[in-house]
């Protein structure tokens, strides 16, 4: 008979269920994150005027599109480590530390402001990674990795558009 609440899911896994449960918690708030990341970079994307419209329509439009792919990995995985992915817009609005590209700024302090949240991504993400190694959970370490790759990956991109 299929449940009407989400429950957690005890797998079988060599990481300790009190770790798994941390490296999960800490997943929402990456997952978090990555979701405020993808609504910024699309709302960038929407927004973009100017000279350098085409290929920052174009660079966006193909880092918000990744970003919704591992919006996805990252909420299955947190659901392979036996707990409920974050789902609501609250949840993730206050678990994240990206805010809201501030209105009425410029484009350049927008770019500025996301690059600023890709490197921050990249702190606590790398955080992450290394709590999830040091408690054998290679495949969330994995993930992250590749995750703190794109991030700065994203932030160089979008640097060198608006270098001087």
């Amino acid at each position: 008979m299929l449940k009407n609440e989400i429950t957690e899911l005890a797998p079988k896994s060599p990481v300790d269920s009190e770790k798994r449960r941390e490296i999960a918690e800490m997943l929402g708030n990456l997952l978090a994150d990555e979701y405020r990341l993808f609504v910024n970079t699309q709302g960038l994307h929407w927004n973009v005027e100017g000279p350098l419209f085409y290929s920052l329509h174009k660079l966006t439009e193909s880092q918000y599109e990744e970003l919704f792919e591992s919006i996805d990995t990252l909420a299955e995985r947190i659901r392979a480590l036996g707990l409920p992915a974050p789902q609501t817009f609250k949840e993730f609005y206050d678990r994240s530390i990206v805010k809201d590209l501030p209105s009425g700024s410029t484009l350049q302090q927008r770019i500025e402001r996301l690059v600023s949240d890709y490197e921050m991504a990249v702190r606590r993400t790398s955080l992450v990674a290394k709590l999830a190694e040091a408690d054998g959970d290679i495949k969330t370490t994995d993930l992250l990795t590749e995750r703190v790759g794109v991030y700065e990956e994203n932030a160089w991109m979008l640097r060198a558009t608006i270098a001087s």
